[in-house]
């Protein structure tokens, strides 16, 4: 199997960069017959996971049980909703068999610079989720709406709060992830946090330069799209 270089002594092969894509279906119009095909995707590609709505949690374990790995989105993709909610929407995912939780910070409060609020937030959604053996949470600060400083910012309230990733966008809001913004959240993060890019990513040379940035983790609803592309430059296709 071969590997395909991209910088910062990065080399991957194509199950290598499969496992670093969440292949995403939060499109409100989905139906099953969409979600079998993102299933489908998964277990072809070897994805790291499927990643979903709670509302469709229990279908894919229908059609797939547990031989995929699943994320759920929490308090998407706004992040205002109250962290009673959050909290109980992670638990109920983790209890109900997904591994990962994304949930959004709250931008309003972030942005009114109720930062003690946001990091408890965050934190309370940890905690409850850690209890119930979630695997990581990740936290989508939204970039599009913050500056450089407050990006920064933000990835300290997210490595204070003990979640395991940044994550730049719900790719819902306008904006996506860019080179950058996860520069940048690498840079800030020293280590203490991963990063997620996502948000408009559509081509496997756009995850490439994101992972070279620093992204350890590609969201996208492309996966299938980019690993056709990425096995055509690899000469595996």
């Amino acid at each position: 199997m071969k590997g395909f270089y991209i910088g910062r002594n990065i080399s991957l092969n194509p199950r290598e960069f499969a496992s670093m894509i969440d292949h995403t279906l939060l499109k409100p119009d989905a139906d099953y017959k969409t979600l079998e095909k993102y299933v489908n995707d998964v277990r072809e590609y070897g994805f790291k996971l499927l990643m979903l709505p709670l509302s469709l949690l229990d279908k894919a374990l229908e059609i797939a049980g547990k031989t995929i790995r699943y994320g759920v989105v929490v308090g998407f993709p706004l992040g205002n909703t109250s962290t009673r909610v959050k909290v109980y929407e992670a638990v109920e995912a983790v209890s109900s068999g997904a591994s990962e939780v994304d949930m959004v910070m709250n931008i309003s409060l972030f942005k009114s610079r109720e930062y003690l609020r946001v990091l408890e937030d965050i934190s309370a959604v940890v905690l409850e989720a850690r209890k119930r053996g979630v695997e990581s949470v990740k936290v989508i600060i939204e970039t599009t709406f913050l500056d450089d400083a407050e990006k920064i910012k933000a990835v300290e309230l997210v490595a204070q709060a003990g979640a395991d990733y940044v994550k730049t966008n719900t790719g819902f809001l306008g904006g996506g992830a860019t080179v950058h913004d996860v520069a940048l959240l690498y840079r800030a993060s020293q280590g203490r946090v991963k990063v997620k890019a996502s948000g408009g990513i559509r081509h496997a040379l756009d995850a490439l330069s994101l992972i070279e940035a620093g992204a350890s983790r590609i969201g996208t609803s492309n996966g299938d799209r980019l690993m056709k592309e990425f096995l055509e430059l690899t000469g595996e296709a």
